[in-house]
């Protein structure tokens, strides 16, 4: 039996996905990726003996009990791959030294907060119940959001109606808004520190979902960060009969009487296949490779006026010391600068350090792998230029301030350097295509989160578009998801009934 045939653009986690999902329905499957390795964003490298991951804080579904948990069960990650549940998720130290602990347990978290502000009762009480809520409902991920059907959306409204109230009314509150309305002033501090983590814009909706997801015990962290949690995928498309095709630019989507009919890489080889999908950069694929031939004003306007993720710039160090004394967070410890701190030029109060004392494979025994993630701005960077002294004494400038700053609040840090690494947005930008060095594509703003984007495009057949820049929000899951989703419209169009295996 003649198996119809997909070509796949990226194997990153969208593309990864679907290739499994195309394997398991009967596709014939060949991933095109221009690194030499898979994964994309969510990545690794080594440094003297320490690994960097440059995109992995926690894996929502990473625990039973969830939808998505079934999705990392059908692309081999799970049980592969092991999981650790934080103690918290996230850890916030005042200007004052009091600290606020994120507990991932909701009563323990209800409680600790009130603790700390009986006068921000009410607040406190409307961020519990938000969190308990969406700790109480999932959302139907079974089937691609374009198929569901007038019954599936009336089965959904009867099951889901607080959730959906839930989502309609904290989607529409900026946290920098919703942190205003407290009182105290460290949980004030705290929530407009949520910014550092994500974006000025985002809604409360998300730290509802990620807090819920938590007390889930289903957030957690995948041993070995990254290259374990990718290689897994690798490994399952392999098995599926899947293959991937690393060290190949694409140039070029070819196109023949209004079908995706191919595409031609950098040293002019020409590939065919019944169906192309890009799960590369979004604005590369359509304005690139497509010659922005098929689109219209809906899709002009999103990269035309869709803010993008604030670029990160990741100072990574490797420390000859333990601290196992520091519990396990998700997004990390958060204190306040004594003054502020100016840092590839912009200006920071305060400091997140994500120390992995809790995973041992990323560094060798006794030391610590430590990383800094602030949101920096690309324009500043793109102007120093990726390959100029001064872009790589800015970088060095940027380390030294940061193992300063570090050493301030933990004495000594400093002494026990034996690695640094930073990453800017060029970086990122280079290695894997994505604009702009984008993490998560589109910022998640209250207009943006779950905003539907069309994985195809007019006047063209056959060509769908999966991952981060059809799926506001971005995130692992749901980059995923969108890979599994397009198989399903593809077996819709081909008339199959869509299935998976585990």
């Amino acid at each position: 039996m003649n198996e119809k045939s997909i070509i796949i653009i990226g194997a990153g986690v969208a593309g990864l996905s679907a290739g499994c999902y195309a394997r398991m329905n009967g596709y014939n499957v060949r991933i095109f990726e221009q690194d030499s390795r898979p994964g994309g964003l969510c990545t690794s490298w080594e440094r003297s003996g320490y690994t960097i991951h440059g995109n992995m804080a926690f894996l929502g579904g990473s625990g039973p009990g969830t939808p998505f948990h079934k999705i990392w069960e059908e692309l081999g990650v799970i049980p592969k791959v092991r999981m650790i549940d934080y103690d918290y998720f996230a850890v916030f130290e005042g200007r004052d030294r009091k600290t606020f602990f994120a507990h991932t347990d909701i009563d323990r978290l209800e409680k600790h907060m009130k603790e700390l502000a009986p006068e921000d009762r009410k607040q406190i009480d409307e961020f519990i119940t938000g969190v308990r809520t969406f700790a109480r409902y999932d959302m139907p991920i079974e089937k691609a959001p374009e198929l569901l059907g007038p019954a599936d959306m009336l089965r959904l409204i009867l099951t889901r109606l607080p959730l959906l109230r839930a989502l309609n009314r904290w989607k529409k509150i900026t946290i920098k808004d919703f942190a205003h309305r407290f009182k105290n002033p460290l949980l004030r501090d705290s929530f407009l520190e949520f910014r550092l983590m994500f974006t000025d814009e985002l809604p409360v909706a998300i730290i509802l979902m990620a807090l819920a997801w938590s007390h889930q015990n289903s957030c957690g962290y995948p041993v070995g960060g990254a290259v374990p949690f990718v290689l897994a995928i690798e490994d399952r498309l392999a098995g599926l009969g899947g293959k991937i095709l690393y060290n190949t630019r694409i140039s070029k989507i070819l196109v023949k009487d209004g079908k995706a009919v191919g595409i031609r890489s950098e040293d002019g080889t020409e590939h065919f296949a019944e169906t192309i999908i890009s799960a590369a950069d979004g604005g590369r694929t359509i304005f690139d490779w497509l010659e922005g031939r098929y689109v219209n004003d809906k899709i002009r306007g999103y990269y035309e006026r869709l803010p993008v993720t604030t670029a990160g710039l990741l100072v990574s160090i490797g420390v000859n010391k333990t601290f196992l004394e520091i519990p396990t967070s998700a997004a990390g410890f958060i204190y306040w600068l004594d003054e502020p701190a100016l840092i590839g030029g912009r200006e920071y109060t305060s400091l997140r350090p994500m120390i992995y004392n809790f995973d041992p494979t990323l560094a060798p025994p006794g030391k610590t792998l430590m990383r800094v993630l602030l949101p920096t701005d690309y324009e500043y960077w793109n102007s120093l230029g990726r390959t100029s002294e001064r872009y790589k004494a800015e970088k060095e400038a940027a380390a030294r301030t940061v193992i300063s700053l570090l050493d301030h609040r933990y004495p000594g840090l400093a002494s026990c350097v034996e690695m640094w690494d930073v990453a800017t947005p060029l970086t990122f930008e280079h290695y894997t295509g994505n604009r702009r060095g984008s993490s998560i594509g589109w910022d998640i703003t209250s207009r943006t989160f779950m905003m539907p984007m069309s994985k195809t495009l007019p006047r063209l057949k056959d060509f769908y578009l999966a991952g981060q820049w059809v799926v506001p929000g971005g995130g692992l899951p749901m980059v995923a998801l969108s890979g599994r989703n397009v198989i399903q419209l593809i077996c819709r169009r081909d008339k199959k009934a869509f299935s998976t295996t585990v």
